[in-house]
């Protein structure tokens, strides 16, 4: 008998300090977050930073994040970041203006 492991579903707030503007973070952040079936969104700040909401998988968070630090342009220096609640019902993962 297989026993099936539990997949906890987690949601991130993500600020990201660096180059992470007019570097295709946006765009790149959707284009790896779609596939993995990760939701949320992400925007520019007025302070050169970037905001990020993604949930789901951890382990595919995680991907994800790793995948954006390897990114030709972007250069990210540091990522402040912390758990929220859940949201129900959220589809897709997009870019916020």
């Amino acid at each position: 008998m297989r026993r099936e492991e539990s997949v906890e579903r987690i949601r991130k707030h993500i600020i990201f300090h660096g180059r992470v503007q007019g570097v295709g973070f946006r765009y790149t952040a959707c284009y790896l977050a779609r596939p993995l079936g990760l939701t949320g969104w992400v925007k520019n700040l007025w302070d050169g930073t970037v905001e990020m909401e993604v949930q789901g998988e951890e382990v595919l968070i995680d991907r994800m994040l790793n995948s954006l630090e390897e990114g030709r342009f972007i250069r990210i220096d540091r990522m402040e970041a912390q758990r929220l609640p859940l949201v129900n019902g959220e589809r897709g993962f997009r870019e916020m203006y």
